[in-house]
């Protein structure tokens, strides 16, 4: 049976996740296109307000306030949603937590939380959405990272946690087709966004964690996630760096692997001390109506990859954006003396013989540079001020701001300096 989605004008969608980062911008872009929205989380002091803003826009709009991690919760969700419009179209498990942190060292317990919320939070809410749509039709769509395919050093049980998604999603879908029902079961898989989603993690580093260069805006996610909603997709891998890191897993693991190690974990964290084991969004809400997170290079506004990936005429870009993409890479991972440094320009040369005694002129923040300068391969990207995050103000929330910074409002990317609330 061929399933047939509506309008986002017409639809009613359930989001969870929804008081920051992904979540928030889909949010509020589905607002904008006239979609009646549930939106829950943790955070109800969030929720609330988004709920008043959009509202305010002429949005129909509730929210429940749930932890995804317990079925109760999940049940509760589309129990109210069908109370306020007696049905909904598309469920979009967003919701989701992290950990930083070599595994070994990290608690079992910390692990299973993990698993109840990014893996189980999915289950229940795939479950919810499929009784409810097999026999009226909708789509569901599972928030899973490029992470469900190749795994970051230092976020190792997130990354087993996104495979789970992947395979539960991949699964679910099948079934499914088998019996012939009206579901459309997409797999969003982002590549590093700009979320708050590093500060917001289980630490167990001694630095304030953050995204390797190149990371996305959450716009790019939102759109592929409200397309899935309106046009049946299998899966949509969110810019183009993530298809360039299945093709090392495939093609060549054991330089995949080097790079993780020399490169990806030191540009994984920030020059600012944290303290570890500090609250996180682990075991409580934390989300606080903000779009991006700490992200110190040039975010990428669009994804060349993924437009492309979405309108098939224009796969001549998807070959394009990739190759470049991976010039990126290896201009960042050649960078790298194997020691998270940059080798001095005396070592550089063609044809020089190295000089033991030259200093390195670097630490991880110039690997950080050097890669951030090379996103412009792929996409056209806006940082603070129209430049490469020199001569920003810190950002609320950033590993450069004050802890009052952190907790304090933002400004809103979105809104032109509007204040849309605190971090996430």
């Amino acid at each position: 049976m061929k399933t047939k989605l509506k309008k986002l004008s017409e639809q009613t969608i359930v989001i969870t996740g929804a008081s920051s980062g992904i979540g928030l911008v889909t949010a509020r872009q589905a607002a904008k296109a006239g979609a009646r929205l549930v939106l829950a989380a943790r955070s109800e002091d969030a929720l609330r307000q988004l709920t008043e803003e959009l509202s305010e826009q002429g949005c129909e709009v509730i929210y429940v306030v749930a932890d995804v991690s317990k079925q109760a919760d999940v049940k509760r969700i589309s129990s109210e949603a069908r109370q306020k419009f007696g049905s909904f179209d598309t469920w979009v498990n967003n919701a989701g937590v992290s950990m930083y942190g070599k595994v070994v060292n990290e608690s079992i317990d910390d692990m299973r939380q993990l698993f109840e919320t990014n893996f189980w939070g999915v289950v229940y809410g795939s479950l919810e959405a499929t009784e409810h749509l097999r026999h009226r039709g909708g789509a569901l769509i599972n928030v899973g990272s490029v992470l469900s395919d190749v795994t970051a050093i230092l976020q190792t049980m997130y990354s087993a946690s996104k495979h789970a998604v992947k395979g539960f999603t991949d699964g679910l879908r099948t079934e499914l087709e088998m019996e012939d029902a009206p579901i459309s079961v997409t797999l969003i898989q982002p590549a590093a966004i700009d979320t708050p989603y590093p500060l917001n993690a289980k630490n167990y580093l001694d630095k304030v964690p953050q995204h390797a260069p190149p990371a996305y805006a959450p716009e790019t996610v939102a759109d592929a996630i409200l397309s899935s909603a309106t046009s049946p997709q299998r899966n949509i891998l969110v810019g183009g760096a993530g298809k360039l890191f299945k093709g090392m897993e495939e093609w060549t693991p054991a330089l995949l692997d080097k790079f993780m190690e020399t490169a990806f974990a030191p540009m994984s964290q920030s020059d600012k001390a944290d303290r570890r084991n500090r609250p996180s969004g682990l075991y409580e809400g934390a989300g606080q109506l903000q779009e991006r997170g700490n992200y110190p290079g040039r975010t990428r506004e669009i994804s060349t990859y993924t437009k492309a990936k979405l309108n098939p005429t224009a796969t001549a870009a998807i070959v394009a954006g990739t190759g470049l993409a991976v010039a990126a890479i290896i201009n960042a991972f050649s960078k790298n003396d194997g020691n998270g440094k940059t080798p001095d320009k005396a070592s550089e040369g063609p044809g020089r013989k190295q000089d033991n005694k030259a200093t390195p002129t670097s630490d991880k923040s110039t690997d950080q540079a050097s890669a951030q300068n090379s996103d412009n391969v792929e996409d056209t990207g806006k940082g603070a001020n129209g430049a490469n995050g020199a001569g920003r103000a810190p950002r609320a929330g950033s590993a450069e701001a004050t802890p009052g910074d952190v907790r304090g409002p933002v400004a809103d990317k979105s809104k032109q300096g509007k204040q849309s609330g605190s971090k996430n």
